[in-house]
């Protein structure tokens, strides 16, 4: 290899190190792009092991047969619409937080998160209960078979219920993310 790529691979390779330190940064004062670098390093590693977590809930349920197997794969499906309704709030909170921290204005940043953290308790709350109440419902409507629904009901109740746990591991990191602390999340 060149000296050139050289230092370019060991320019980056000190950037993922510094945002993997989780140090305290102005993320205001700078280089954009490196902001942006820094700011995604943490977010691919979390993607990443939210997507293994889903590999190996399969790899286990695999072995109970194939209705388990279509009940995790259906209740995947319609949770990835409570996914992508937790990031929307997580993004707006991110960017409520940041502006805050932006504005040196701690206080209202630490209200913004809480606001945003009581909104992800309310929609979770909503969810939590319709899923529960309306779990084969909603697995007739992803066209799982009979015997699917009466195995799988169960294992939707409780996926949605605790859906309160993912509401707020993706509006926590947000937050963490908005004040500028990358390690956290």
């Amino acid at each position: 290899m060149s000296r050139s790529v050289t230092y370019k691979f060991s320019f980056y390779i000190s950037f993922i190190g510094k945002a993997l330190k989780g140090e305290q940064t102005d993320y205001t004062t700078g280089s954009l792009s490196r902001a942006i670098f820094m700011l995604a390093i943490p977010m691919i590693i979390e993607m990443g092991m939210e997507s293994i977590f889903a590999l190996v809930d399969l790899f286990f349920v695999s072995r109970l047969g194939k209705h388990a197997i279509s009940t995790v794969g259906l209740t995947e499906s319609v949770l990835t619409l409570v996914y992508s309704m937790a990031i929307g709030v997580s993004m707006a909170a991110t960017a409520i937080v940041s502006r805050r921290i932006g504005e040196k204005n701690e206080i209202d940043a630490a209200s913004s998160a809480m606001q945003a953290i009581w909104i992800g308790i309310v929609i979770s709350l909503i969810i939590s209960i319709s899923g529960f109440f309306f779990a084969e419902h909603i697995l007739r409507l992803m066209g799982a078979e009979p015997e699917t629904i009466v195995i799988g009901k169960s294992y939707v109740q409780i996926m949605f219920g605790s859906n309160l746990v993912i509401v707020l591991l993706f509006l926590i990191n947000g937050i963490f993310r908005g004040a500028g602390n990358l390690l956290s999340p």
